[in-house]
């Protein structure tokens, strides 16, 4: 097999009981689209076309989703904002090589060298570095930046319009850089901030700098083997020149919950190990002690309830993350940068205290042996602003995928 993806000339003749020369007349006549292996030249074969004849045969099986897509060549990336990894891992674990990674945060920064010292890590200001050595050189431009609105001038907003925003910097990376795929992400909030205008007017510099964007999908990272409820939007740039598709990754159907994130099973082969954490204050730890797994401050008796909500009592809005106790059979609420705020109380469920910093990152799919730099609160912070590695292992597969089709484009006959 060519990859697991693809198939050559005699397996997909093989698996459809048809001659080799059949399928080489079915591609002349475009009945059945082969693609060229760059090297070779030799006819490959979309695994999902070749499935999608036999279709009729196996429509009654329950298959699970396979997003796995294995590169034929070296795909590279360049990451901005990289905080403490999660994409980075995520992107590594697909099968994409980082060449460089740019963050600010010193403690990210160590975070990063110490686990991987052969990451390139660029330490500072993004505003203070020229990307243009990776042009040629780089697939992949990914970048989480904040969200953060522009000054609005006329009826189009431009590259310039938005100088002065961290997405200034990302697009002008983007622009140096010309890779053929640039990927953001953000949170759900950016599709409702100024209203729907600064998404708006992302889109609309990408297109000025040659890009076209993918419709915006936000992704639910419970449905891509994370244990928590938590949602990224993913903003996806198409160099103008390429005309090939890119697709999302496609859901699971299996859920994970908290059992799975902390003890030995199906995400990983031990409990989680021992580590330090935050702790609660009494006044806290004697409200929270009254809570059962899975409830939240509605299940305190009335008047503590108004005590500790205070005027958030009299207030709309269900305010589900306050005085929260996770069970063990659903997944986390997404994790904060700090476990121990009053809005985002994360409590273990058999213990009255927040998840420790270990299980933070069992939480975020980080492997058990990445350390993470910094005092406690540092480490809390990094974990809590992470792309979740599963979510990222996933968008690696999609984006290996279309890099794999754009490279087999380029060698077909035009």
């Amino acid at each position: 097999m060519v990859t697991e993806k693809y198939y050559s000339l005699s397996e997909a003749a093989e698996i459809l009981g048809k001659s080799k020369e059949t399928l080489r007349r079915w591609d002349r006549e475009g009945k059945l689209h082969a693609l060229r292996e760059p090297i070779s030249e030799y006819r490959v074969y979309k695994r999902e076309d070749i499935n999608f004849l036999l279709k009729p045969l196996f429509d009654e099986l329950d298959i699970e989703t396979d997003n796995s897509e294995a590169p034929i060549k070296e795909f590279k990336v360049l990451e901005l904002f990289a905080g403490a990894g999660g994409l980075a891992i995520g992107l590594e674990k697909a099968g994409i090589s980082c060449v460089a990674l740019n963050e600010m945060d010193k403690w990210a920064c160590q975070t990063l060298r110490e686990n991987r010292p052969h990451w390139n890590v660029l330490e500072g200001d993004i505003k203070s570095f020229n990307f243009e050595k990776y042009r040629g050189e780089v697939d992949i431009v990914t970048g989480g930046f904040p969200c953060q609105a522009f000054s609005y001038a006329g009826k189009r907003l431009g590259l310039e319009d938005a100088r002065g925003t961290l997405f200034y910097e990302f697009a002008r990376t983007v622009k140096e850089v010309n890779p053929p795929i640039c990927i953001g992400e953000n949170v759900k909030g950016l599709l409702s901030h100024e209203k729907g205008e600064t998404l708006k007017g992302m889109i609309s510099i990408l297109n000025e700098i040659g890009y076209n964007v993918v419709p915006v999908k936000v992704l639910k990272a419970i449905n891509f083997k994370v244990p928590q409820k938590r949602e990224r939007l993913i903003l996806v740039g198409i160099r103008k020149d390429i005309d090939v598709k890119y697709e999302y990754p496609r859901p699971y159907q299996s859920i994970y919950n908290l059992s799975d994130a902390l003890k030995k099973g199906k995400l990983y082969d031990t409990d989680v190990p021992k580590s330090e954490g935050s702790k609660y204050p009494q006044h806290k730890k004697d409200v929270l002690d009254l809570v059962p797994p899975k409830g939240y401050w509605r299940d305190l008796p009335l008047e503590l309830q108004k005590e500790y909500m205070g005027k958030s009592f009299y207030l709309g809005g269900g305010k589900t993350g306050m005085a929260r106790r996770i069970g063990w059979d659903e997944p986390s609420l997404t994790l904060t940068c700090s476990p121990a705020q009053k809005q985002t109380e994360r409590c273990h469920p058999d213990e009255t205290r927040p998840f420790t910093v270990r299980e933070y990152a069992r939480i975020q799919t980080f492997p058990d042996d990445w350390k993470f730099a910094g005092s406690i609160s540092q480490q809390y912070k990094q974990i809590g602003n992470a792309v979740p590695c599963n979510l990222g292992k996933e968008i690696g597969y999609s984006v290996i995928k279309f890099l794999n089709d754009y490279y087999l484009s380029l060698s077909k006959p035009k």
